[in-house]
């Protein structure tokens, strides 16, 4: 087997046919888009290169067949609660079904690392935000949605027979958008709806500006300092919309309101995977024109929820029973969508695990896990502790 660290363009372009090479018969598999997955190691495109490095290998066997693909990264800003040593990341993993190959690439990524001063390693994590390239499949392989890692089951022995713990699971929850709310959730939402100190409204792509408002409001009372998040500015949302905006579905996104102040969101957006996964990893102009076509004829039928937010102070008031109310009486006559999940939640995070089981008829669709591998054998292991 020959060991390839990553140097020039043919090489990257074998990182990305690694993947698509290992997984094109695998059972769900949605190829990502060459572009998205390029931009990560980026230094022009990826401002985590402002705080830490990254370097990425091909495995192949004699015959120059492409057998394996793993990145290493390391980010001054990547902490998680408890943390006592340094942590770098490995990602973009993939490797055939054979023990011997994947100890070679987690070797190379861990000696990599050591070099650099680290203790430990997370994987498979992304190299920059978490909302994407996060985490390993090992229960419910159907379609991944926009940004979810997937990968064969066999991955998860391949980790952890290499010694890779589970550091924390992520938890997915989907619901059908078109059942009718479970009596509980109805009578909650009845209470504040009588108040009308409360109120609710979906996005408007014409009043954006108070949008941004709202967004940054509620995510940083909610969200900021809290589970490795930082306080986001307005012109980040500002951005962050725009990007946005041609896939905004208006009535999938909602903000709720007590005294016409923004007290907790609830952000979704059709699944661009079910548009992604006919374009074989490109963005062309043909795909773009694919994209529009497909969307005018309404495909997609699979809604992903991206943020729930909920200001502390409103916690177990009913806001979120609330929202999802005024939700699901727009969503479920007004739209044709018949199948949604939630983005990850992780273990450590009871409160919104509640909330996410509180929004009606939830179940766990998907389990990913955030593997932690200490370089000191004989050091004790912890898992990342619960958020209070």
């Amino acid at each position: 087997m020959q060991l390839i660290e990553v140097k020039d363009v043919t090489d990257a372009k074998d990182f990305i046919r690694a993947n698509v090479e290992l997984n094109k018969t695998t059972l769900n598999y949605i190829r990502p888009l060459d572009r998205e997955i390029n931009e990560v190691f980026d230094k022009e495109k990826n401002k985590a290169f402002r705080f830490g490095e990254c370097t990425r290998w091909v495995l192949k066997e004699d015959n120059g067949k492409l057998i394996g693909r793993i990145a290493a990264f390391t980010n001054k800003k990547y902490k998680n609660k408890g943390d006592d040593v340094p942590v770098g990341g490995i990602g973009f993993f993939d490797c055939i079904n054979n023990q011997e190959a994947a100890d070679m690439l987690f070797d190379v990524a861990k000696h990599w690392l050591i070099q650099r001063g680290m203790e430990a390693m997370d994987g498979p994590i992304n190299f920059g935000e978490r909302d994407k390239w996060w985490g390993l499949v090992v229960d419910g392989f159907h379609e991944p949605p926009y940004g979810m890692n997937f990968n064969p089951a066999y991955y998860q022995t391949l980790f952890e027979s290499y010694g890779f713990q589970t550091f924390f699971k992520q938890l997915c929850f989907g619901m059908d958008p078109k059942k009718t709310l479970s009596e509980k959730v109805l009578t909650r939402h009845a209470k504040l709806a009588a108040d009308p100190a409360y109120s609710a409204s979906y996005i408007h792509k014409n009043d954006m500006e108070k949008f941004v408002n709202d967004f940054s409001t509620v995510y940083n009372k909610s969200f900021a300092t809290h589970g490795g998040s930082k306080e986001i500015k307005k012109e980040q949302v500002r951005v962050m919309f725009k990007q946005m905006k041609p896939l905004m579905d208006e009535k999938v996104i909602w903000f709720a309101y007590h005294n016409n102040e923004p007290i907790a969101m609830f952000i979704n957006l059709p699944d661009l995977n079910q548009y992604f996964k006919y374009f074989d990893g490109q963005m062309g102009l043909l795909q773009k024109l694919q994209f529009l076509w497909l969307k005018w004829r309404g495909v997609n039928k699979k809604l992903t929820g991206i943020v729930f937010g909920l200001v502390p102070a409103f916690q177990g008031m009913g806001v979120d029973a609330y929202i999802i109310g005024e939700t699901a009486k727009i969503v479920q006559p007004h739209t044709a969508y018949t199948d949604y999940e939630m983005q990850w939640v992780g273990d450590f995070n009871p409160k919104m695990i509640n909330i996410a089981k509180s929004l009606g008829e939830t179940y766990v669709s998907r389990t990913l896990i955030t593997y932690r591998y200490l370089f000191d054998r004989t050091k004790e292991f912890k898992r990342h502790p619960f958020l209070l």
